[in-house]
């Protein structure tokens, strides 16, 4: 039996509900550029991950859904709902998306990067952020949708729905491994070099914008939010496994090379 098959045999119940709550208030944001090709999708490899037929992997533009189980790692939460979501979209619209292409259109994994959408116009990552299904990501250049996909979680957020029932912000304190992450400080010190700008909250992580991303972002709020609460996203990254790592600096980095990653709470 074919991929295109068995996804159609997915339940879409769930998928008719959920649809109809959530994604009224956020389809004036996201509208489809036009009718866009079909294309069948052999199998949804994870809630932000799809194999089409014809061979190629696509990366949905501005998700991240929470990570699988792999490698010896259990399943992180909803991420086993993310997946099963994203299968019941694509069955409800046999089988098959249009895509619109990011602007950078390959990942560096090979990965082709996309916009998803069914035949009605509707858009399947504001779908699955709106219902609580993943996090808003902006990796320049392909924030055309950043403003609606902000909408959509922020929808989310405030309806305390699916990975927001319980906050998955954490404290520089609580990280504990790389990886994706949502983390809230305050804004120790704020440091400007040939290397960026470096927001460091506490003795355990720094927030680093990156030269050439300095562009996007208003320098002049950067360097002023010394002693102010941030909330940033990204993939941190752990610099003690790195041999070139100095004595004294924080543990963790979290690159920032996008506005819509970095919040000033108020």
């Amino acid at each position: 039996m074919g991929g295109s098959s068995l996804l159609k045999k997915a339940s879409l119940v769930g998928a008719f509900f959920m649809s109809v709550f959530y994604l009224a208030p956020v389809l004036a944001f996201c509208p489809a550029p036009g009718k866009l090709p079909n294309v069948n999708v052999q199998r949804v490899v994870d809630g932000d991950t799809l194999r089409l037929q014809d061979g190629r992997s696509v990366r949905l533009i501005g998700l991240n859904t929470p990570e699988l189980a792999r490698k010896g790692h259990s399943a992180e939460p909803f991420a086993e709902l993310a997946r099963r979501r994203l299968s019941e979209l694509v069955a409800a619209n046999d089988g098959a998306v249009g895509l619109q292409l990011g602007r950078e259109p390959k990942d560096r994994y090979g990965r082709t990067l996309a916009h998803a959408y069914d035949r009605k116009g509707r858009n399947l990552e504001a779908q699955l952020l709106a219902e609580g299904l993943g996090y808003l990501v902006a990796i320049a250049p392909n924030v055309a949708l950043v403003e609606c996909q902000q909408a959509a979680e922020r929808l989310a957020r405030q309806s305390r729905v699916g990975l927001w029932r319980r906050s998955p912000v954490q404290t520089p304190a609580q990280l504990s491994r790389g990886g994706f992450a949502l983390v809230e400080g305050r804004v120790e010190r704020v440091e400007r070099n040939r290397g960026g700008v470096w927001l460091e909250l506490g003795d355990s992580l720094v927030v680093h914008v990156p030269p050439q991303a300095l562009d996007g972002f208003d320098l002049r709020q950067l360097q002023g939010l010394a002693g102010r609460q941030v909330e940033a996203r990204g993939w941190i990254i752990d610099r003690s496994r790195r041999t070139a790592g100095k004595p004294g600096q924080a543990r963790w980095m979290l690159p920032v090379t996008h506005k819509a990653m970095l919040g000033v709470l108020p």
